[in-house]
């Protein structure tokens, strides 16, 4: 059921619903498939802001290929046509780009009314948000503005599946995740 889960909000009282147990039950379950480095629970970044803030983790399977096969995707073709492909490549970035040692203190942003960042990162410089899209010509979106005006952050990286990094606006860059994970988060 956790497979379902990834990249969405824990809702501990639904899963202990569906199996028949106690939400401190299931929440002890994650936490000890977290301890085993198979589970990874994104805290929420709180800012100091008027808004209403998600004040519960993003769950993610750390293993795409364990997260893969607990969904039953068993090629490509399967992965490509399945409703969780998006947040599948999402999982994948944020494991690989945590490996980064200048990463510091993940988390990741979203308020009740839609808005949200996919990573809250510290950098020697200040904070950073990283939004992650699984497409080869990534836009600014409104979540990425009211990131950068409600948490200050120095700039928001959108890393892509694209081949090339280019600037998108003022403070936000889109990065090639090949140019993500040789060089870090920085365009040429």
């Amino acid at each position: 059921m956790l497979a379902h889960y990834h990249g969405q909000t824990w809702s501990g009282a639904t899963l202990a619903g569906a199996l028949a147990v106690s939400q401190p039950t299931v929440r002890r379950h994650l936490d000890a498939l977290t301890d085993a480095l198979l589970a990874r629970q994104l805290q929420p970044y709180l800012a100091n802001i008027a808004k209403r803030q998600v004040r519960s983790p993003k769950i993610y399977l750390r293993d795409s290929g364990l997260l893969h096969a607990l969904l039953g995707i068993g090629d490509e073709t399967a992965l490509l046509s399945h409703p969780k492909v998006g947040a599948s490549w999402e999982g994948m970035v944020i494991e690989q780009l945590l490996g980064r040692p200048e990463l510091r203190w993940p988390m990741f942003w979203g308020t009740h009314s839609g808005a949200e960042i996919d990573l809250v990162l510290e950098r020697d410089a200040g904070l950073i948000g990283v939004e992650i899209k699984r497409t080869d010509s990534p836009r600014v979106t409104p979540s990425m503005r009211h990131a950068l005006q409600d948490l200050d952050l120095e700039r928001v990286y959108v890393v892509h599946a694209g081949p090339i990094s280019f600037p998108l606006a003022e403070q936000i860059d889109a990065i090639a995740l090949t140019d993500a994970l040789a060089n870090g988060l920085a365009v040429s």
